[in-house]
């Protein structure tokens, strides 16, 4: 028979943290969703790492958010202005009390498609994309990424996490090309640079 402490700790929301910034150390919650998969810490250590620990200024828009773990931490790290879309109604509402509690000012929660919304962008008018999408809807990667493409600046970034490694081939038809990568577990990271960028 489970003990009694055991059945409490498994009813407790799962959680993530915030590691860097002026949030460092802060829980969010990760709501009991079908393919909601929270960037590991260590992906997004690395990621951070990569950038710089400082963004004051950037423009980012987290266009799968889900926890919007990724965009908060642009946010935390100082970003300007951090926009977090997500399709999921109850996911979004978390995202506004999220973004309440930590008086994000700089935070824009925005219901919709994350691949419309990215479209929508004015070209070159962001400095970091982040494309998380679901991992069992393959067909959202390509029209993210080339939307993302068109929206960051000639010396903006993009990031991209997939179950699988993108060849150079299939990021160049996206006008993309690979910058960093790495492996945990079945997250395949990805930090991508215009093409213009790579090549100059």
């Amino acid at each position: 028979m489970p003990k009694p402490h055991a059945n409490r700790l498994a009813a407790l929301p799962r959680q993530v943290r915030i590691i860097g910034g002026q949030w460092r150390r802060t829980l969010l919650p990760v709501a009991d969703r079908p393919g909601l998969r929270p960037t590991p810490d260590r992906v997004r250590e690395t990621l951070f790492n990569w950038l710089g620990q400082d963004l004051h200024g950037w423009r980012c828009i987290d266009a799968f958010a889900g926890t919007g773990a990724l965009g908060l931490e642009a946010a935390s790290r100082g970003a300007a202005e951090v926009l977090l879309v997500e399709q999921d109604a109850g996911l979004a509402r978390q995202l506004q009390d999220i973004k309440a509690r930590l008086r994000a000012d700089a935070v824009r929660v925005q219901r919709g498609d994350g691949v419309s919304v990215l479209a929508a962008c004015p070209a070159g008018g962001v400095d970091l994309a982040l494309l998380d999408p679901p991992f069992d809807a393959p067909a959202l990667f390509a029209p993210a990424l080339a939307a993302a493409a068109r929206a960051v600046r000639p010396d903006g970034f993009v990031y991209l996490e997939a179950p699988t490694a993108w060849g150079a081939a299939a990021l160049a038809d996206a006008g993309l090309a690979l910058h960093r990568h790495l492996k945990a577990g079945a997250v395949h990271a990805h930090l991508l640079v215009p093409q213009r960028a790579a090549c100059a």
